[in-house]
């Protein structure tokens, strides 16, 4: 974020609350090694900054009843920034795409999406998907099992890295 820099101990706030959003203030604070009125006025400024978006729940797809999960890798004819803005703007809208990535090479965007069942899943493909503006080619590939899904980022590595150019 703009100009802010974070310290130690807003890094290890931002660990725990990644790893643990529900946690209490106090909690938090103890883990972190100082008292409950800084460590709420970091996260607040945290929060502020944009480090932290948002709280949210892990919740367990299959079991609410989504059992298909799909990556569509998406080409555009045209990559002008209007054309992929518009793209982007489209995905938002659909329900069933969870994320949307722009990358560079062979594809344009991919996609991960959820669906309670193929027959659903197969329903946007054609008729939302493939039938877009600018969609040129969309190839699919199934989940068949998630082998890991960490959230966030690996704070420890950062935290080696800046030891190693202290």
């Amino acid at each position: 974020m703009p100009g802010a820099k974070l310290d130690a101990i807003d890094r290890k706030i931002l660990a725990e609350l990644q790893a643990d959003g529900r946690m209490t203030n106090v909690e938090l604070a103890r883990r972190v090694g100082i008292s409950a009125p800084p460590c709420l006025r970091r996260v607040r400024t945290l929060e502020e900054s944009g480090y932290i978006r948002g709280y949210h729940a892990d919740v367990d797809t299959r079991a609410l009843g989504f059992e298909v999960q799909v990556f569509a890798m998406v080409g555009l004819q045209s990559q002008a920034e209007v054309d992929l803005t518009r793209f982007e703007n489209r995905c938002r809208a659909w329900p069933l795409v969870r994320e949307c990535h722009m990358l560079n090479g062979e594809v344009d965007f991919i996609l991960k999406c959820v669906a309670p069942d193929l027959s659903t899943f197969q329903r946007f493909l054609t008729e939302e998907l493939t039938a877009a503006e600018n969609v040129v080619s969309v190839k699919t590939s199934l989940v068949i099992r998630c082998a890991k899904d960490d959230p966030g980022v690996p704070f420890d590595v950062m935290e080696e890295r800046l030891s190693r150019s202290a």
